[in-house]
């Protein structure tokens, strides 16, 4: 167990470096969802093929058109290449910012419980710098491979694909990033695992910090969904900024693990019992009260 002092050196470097994370924390909320409403509204703009559009050619007697219906959509997103790219970029200072605050979570919840997975930190900082590339990375590749098709003479069916998704380039970036966000994933969740066991983070944001996580790995749902991880970013900042609701978290200022009580315990608790926490991380609780029952029945015996 770390000593007194120790303790209130590290709540004070921790309070210093919580000042410093809690307005990147706001505005890379605020950038992430921003990065999602650009991609999202740029993308929703572009043209689309119907089911009879698609068969058209087939209905035709045509098996492979020299010019795939889908062709219009590809030449769209080459022309559209600025705003996808800066709506990366976005993403990608916000994704950094994320592996920031989850690197001061990280060292706080360490420092309460010294256990921790020792693989979180790598796959954090990994994870967190190979999501951000991968980001910019797939809309450039993005750019490149449309522009090509766009500025070439080959719009079949083929090359749509390949423009799109099955390009060398194309399936490499999908593989690094289906990697990257794993990587971010099960890091992430780790620190919220542990920020949880030992009182940093109230329950409701470390179940949204690791919905976050599988957000980021899966991003899904366009701008809607993606307003999860900003929300969650945003709060943290409150939280760092040292604005929460009814005060810090106890296992903040006290320098030591404070885990929620579970729901037997509250319950215990308004019974006017204590049980035990059933953690090595937090303090022993005190004995049971025994019951007044077993009280009546040694009064009995002595009559």
């Amino acid at each position: 167990m770390p000593s007194s002092g120790e303790i209130r050196e590290q709540v004070a470097a921790e309070t210093e470096k919580r000042a410093r994370l809690s307005v990147p924390a706001f505005a890379g909320g605020f950038l992430y969802l921003l990065s999602a409403i650009i991609i999202s509204s740029t993308l929703n703009n572009a043209p689309t093929v119907g089911l009879f559009q698609g068969l058209k050619p087939a209905l035709s007697g045509i098996a492979n058109p020299a010019v795939s219906p889908r062709a219009v959509e590809v030449k769209f997103i080459s022309h559209k290449a600025f705003p996808l790219i800066a709506g990366s970029m976005l993403a990608a200072v916000a994704v950094l910012v994320l592996m920031l605050i989850l690197l001061g979570l990280l060292d706080a919840t360490k420092f309460r419980r010294p256990r921790l997975w020792p693989a979180a930190r790598p796959l954090v900082i990994v994870g967190g710098i190979s999501v951000a590339v991968a980001s910019v990375a797939h809309q450039i590749v993005g750019a490149i491979e449309t522009h090509k098709f766009a500025v070439g003479n080959n719009f079949t069916a083929h090359a749509v694909d390949q423009a799109l998704t099955k390009s060398p380039p194309n399936l490499i970036i999908a593989y690094f990033s289906l990697l990257a966000g794993l990587a971010l994933a099960a890091g992430m969740i780790t620190v919220m695992i542990n920020a949880l066991r030992v009182g940093l983070l109230p329950r409701w944001m470390g179940i949204l910090g690791m919905f976050t996580a599988l957000l980021i790995f899966l991003p899904i749902g366009g701008a809607e969904l993606q307003l999860v991880p900003s929300f969650w970013m945003v709060m943290i900042g409150v939280l760092f900024a040292g604005k929460w609701p009814g005060g810090d978290p106890p296992a903040w200022p006290d320098g030591v693990a404070r885990p929620w009580p579970s729901r037997a315990q509250m319950q215990a608790e308004r019974r006017g019992e204590t049980v035990e926490q059933g953690t090595p991380d937090a303090a022993p609780a005190a004995t049971p009260v025994k019951s007044s029952s077993r009280k009546r029945r040694k009064r009995g015996g002595r009559g």
